[in-house]
């Protein structure tokens, strides 16, 4: 007799009553302060098509974390890895007869293949807020607002997180500066700079893909460029909400292909964690792959994970 093993697979949870209590306690902190936003709820299958994220997802990703298997008909499918395609297929399927803007959200589970470790699993869920139609400023203000107020609903004090935020024109702008780079090598220096924190010598490897003199030029590009018109605006309106734990970071560029702008994260200041716990940005032109009129659009994913690191680690409560 075959004797089957009690574990899960592999980086995936189960959620005994206790477990269970503490996903229902996150999830209702972001619907009641998602919903106080005037956001509402939509969701989709697990299931999509694999091209949909082909298109303009992260390569890390698409090529090596996507779960992509032939169903019985021979059509490539795929366990969503992120839900901003899925959104984006919404929304194109009924451009015409919205009316914008909309404010949606959604607590997807999404899979990816990628190395168990702390904050990373194979299975998560993670609220999705979407404010689509607003090409302003004030989009970026409201959504990092709905961040900052997730966060303090958590208990966070301000001390305790900070949000890092750059825009994505400026890398562009940096890169042209110093004689432009083909599409390959864009993606790995933005990569580079997207975790570098992480890297023991990133700028070594800045070297390695733009050569020593063009490496320093655009280093030297972001640091004089970084504080451009449209971030000093949006420092400043947060500012005046009384959101101060917001810094300019030319090193975010996430590491979506979809992002047309601004671009954020955030990240626990504890040293015991010292981490990005989420992120989104700008993105206006998704739909485009769907060939309907683009609708901009900024939003961000908080996964269920680092949260619940970030709630044990600073002692806050996981139940109301």
């Amino acid at each position: 007799m075959i004797m089957l093993s009690t574990e899960p697979y592999k980086g995936v949870r189960d959620f005994y009553p206790s477990e269970m209590a503490e996903q229902n306690y996150i999830f209702s902190v972001w619907r009641s302060v998602a919903e106080k936003f005037g956001y509402v709820e939509y969701s989709a299958s697990i299931l999509e098509y694999a091209e949909l994220y082909r298109s303009k997802g992260s390569d890390e990703i698409v090529n090596d974390q996507m779960y992509v298997f032939k169903d019985k008909g021979n059509r490539e499918v795929a366990l969503r890895p992120e839900m901003t395609p899925t959104l984006a297929r919404m929304i194109a399927a009924k451009r015409k007869t919205f009316k914008f803007p909309l404010r949606w959200y959604s607590i997807p589970n999404v899979f990816r293949y990628e190395r168990p470790q702390r904050g990373r699993r194979r299975e998560h869920w993670q609220l999705n807020c979407d404010l689509l139609g607003v090409a302003g400023i004030e989009a970026e203000v409201e959504i990092i607002s709905l961040v900052y107020q997730i966060m303090k609903t958590f208990g966070a004090k301000d001390e305790d997180f900070q949000v890092r935020i750059n825009d994505r024109r400026c890398f562009d702008e940096a890169i042209d500066a110093i004689g432009g780079a083909s599409d390959s090598t864009r993606k790995i220096v933005m990569r580079t700079m997207d975790s570098w924190e992480k890297n023991d010598n990133p700028k070594q490897d800045l070297i390695r893909y733009l050569g020593e003199e063009k490496a320093e030029q655009f280093l030297n590009y972001l640091e004089k460029n970084k504080s451009g018109k449209m971030l000093d605006e949006l420092m400043t309106q947060l500012s005046s909400k009384g959101i101060n734990n917001c810094v300019i970071d030319t090193n975010i560029t996430r590491g979506f292909d979809y992002y047309t702008g601004m671009v954020f994260e955030v990240f626990d200041t504890n040293l015991e964690n010292r981490r990005s716990l989420f992120g989104g940005g700008r993105y206006d032109n998704l739909l485009e792959m769907f060939g309907v009129e683009p609708v901009p659009t900024v939003g961000f994913g908080m996964g269920d994970v680092t949260i619940l690191d970030f709630l044990t680690t600073h002692n806050l409560p996981l139940k109301k």
